[in-house]
């Protein structure tokens, strides 16, 4: 039997390589393992320390600039990261100005560690603007945006752009930008004012050559709350955010805006413009949610002459977002702003979010230069400071298709009288109906009847329900008297057969008289 001993020097250099392996393979792991965790213990301990706001460095020159100057300072895209690379995903970055003074710092998760973007003035083109490198040195970048090959195998598209405060907007193929959303909605709507937080340090792991999804991590702070997100974003015809939150109150807060989304609506079919030749300007044309028990609601969007909050109870929702449902380019006839081609958001929780409502605020406006829609989820009872608050949900950018459940729609939402004079306090709507059960009626099955309600201060007068020959669509008229007119009016109707429900649920809001559009 022989025995083989290991010569002391050699062995000590064996043990010094297993070790120097070991670590560094330990090393690599702690590196890889780098995620929402980490942001999360951040976020607690900077909730347990006061507020503190970003300093605003920017040189005089940059903090006047107007809007086309501001437009005209853009980022090289031969500078874009990963680009030499040829990975699936590439970044580029916004400069800090007028828009947006407050910096944000950007780090890269690698396999050799987290490393840090540092501003580069040589990677902007400041067009007629006169910068000198000295004015911005040491400056950080105001956001970020995604590029992939969203639309053309051979051309990297604007997927995502990270851009002021906490808000975030995505695209799916074929979209142009609209509707955004917002990491946290702080008392929107409140008599005390808003809130908003900031998105002030984001991770952006680095994607392998065959990745799917891109995964970006960021840090929320504001004056009240802070807290840790992930976002992983798989673009495609429907692009996919899923989305996982973790929060640390400082103070109190009153009311807790959980997945806010932002868009605009100006006019529409429910409240035309004669002023403009346009026929509709808006990013979204209305609110769907969908509740636990299965029903579907669609509320049209208004631009109203004072601020108009409502909401909607439930328990445990299966989802909500702001649509834009007319697709038709004659329906808005601005080949420039494309809003047929704006993208539906859609919010889907993860897991269960108890009980709450959905609020949707419409805020006045002139034009379509202001978002003046914002929705999101409030829960029943006010999160406790201390407590870590958690939630996850699945974001949707996306053209919309025919709503889950196989039910009808509605089509569009008209107001006003045709050919006949309505009585004082009288209102005349006209909806269509389109898509599920409708489709397959035949001539001598049963027809649908149209259930009507409306609120006390309303007195239902005349309802129609009939298919119309020209468009195929099955049209509701109502009229209604409204007894007060310094008071709301809201109506509720649905399509059904018996008591079977064969489309989702119309749900429409009249402001009072001083604050009708």
């Amino acid at each position: 039997m022989t025995t083989l001993i290991t010569p002391p020097a050699r062995l000590h250099s064996w043990l010094l390589r297993s070790t120097a392996v070991l670590l560094a393979g330990l090393l690599a792991s702690a590196v890889h393992a780098f995620g929402f965790a980490d942001v999360a213990a951040h976020a607690q301990k900077l909730a347990a320390q006061p507020y503190k706001p970003a300093p605003r460095v920017l040189p005089a020159n940059l903090r006047e600039l107007d809007y086309d100057a501001y437009r005209d300072i853009r980022f090289k895209p031969e500078r874009a990261l990963w680009r030499d690379e040829k990975l699936p995903f590439e970044l580029m970055f916004f400069h800090l100005g007028r828009a947006v003074q407050e910096p944000v710092r950007i780090n890269i998760v690698e396999s050799a560690g987290v490393r840090h973007v540092p501003f580069d003035p040589t990677a902007f083109d400041y067009g007629r603007n006169r910068v000198e490198v000295h004015q911005v040195k040491g400056l950080d970048y105001a956001g970020f945006r995604v590029h992939t090959a969203l639309n053309n195998p051979k051309y990297k598209d604007e997927l995502l752009v990270f851009l002021g405060a906490s808000y975030f907007r995505a695209l799916g193929k074929g979209h142009a930008y609209g509707a955004s959303a917002r990491g946290l909605a702080v008392d929107t709507a409140a008599p005390s004012g808003e809130e908003f937080p900031r998105f002030t340090e984001f991770w952006i792991e680095k994607p392998t050559r065959r990745a799917s999804s891109i995964v970006i991590h960021a840090l929320l702070d504001s004056r009240r709350v802070a807290g840790a997100y992930r976002f992983v974003v798989t673009p495609g015809a429907d692009t996919v955010m899923q989305v996982t939150a973790r929060l640390f109150l400082r103070a109190p807060i009153a009311k807790l805006g959980i997945a806010p989304l932002t868009s605009m609506y100006t006019f529409g079919e429910n409240q035309p413009n004669a002023e403009d030749f346009r026929p509709e300007v808006h990013d979204s044309d209305g609110l769907a949610v969908q509740t636990s028990p299965g029903e579907w609601l669609w509320r049209p969007l208004v631009n109203p002459r004072r601020l108009l909050v409502t909401s909607f109870e439930s328990r445990d929702p299966q989802g909500f977002g702001l649509l834009q449902r007319d697709r038709a380019p004659t329906h808005y006839e601005d080949p420039e702003a494309l809003y047929e081609r704006r993208p539906s958001v859609w919010i889907e929780p993860v897991g269960k979010w108890g009980q709450g409502r959905v609020e949707l605020v419409q805020i006045p406006t002139p034009d379509e230069t202001n978002d003046n829609i914002v929705a999101y989820w409030v829960g029943a009872e006010n999160p406790p400071v201390g407590k870590p608050i958690d939630f996850a949900y699945r974001l949707h950018w996306f053209s919309p298709a025919e709503p889950a459940g196989g039910k009808a729609w509605v089509v569009q939402t008209r107001r006003g009288h045709a050919g006949f004079k309505l009585a004082p306090g009288e209102l005349h709507f006209v909806v269509d109906f389109d898509g599920g059960p409708l489709r397959v009626l035949r001539s001598n099955d049963t027809p649908p009847e149209a259930a009507v309600i409306v609120d006390s201060n309303g007195e239902l007068r005349e309802k129609n329900l009939f298919k119309n020959p020209v468009s195929g669509l099955w049209r509701m008229t109502v009229r209604v008297f409204r007894r007060d007119a310094a008071k709301p009016l809201e109506m509720r109707a649905q399509l059904k057969n018996g008591e079977a429900p064969l489309s989702e649920t119309w749900s429409y809001i009249v402001p009072p008289e001083r604050d009708r559009p």
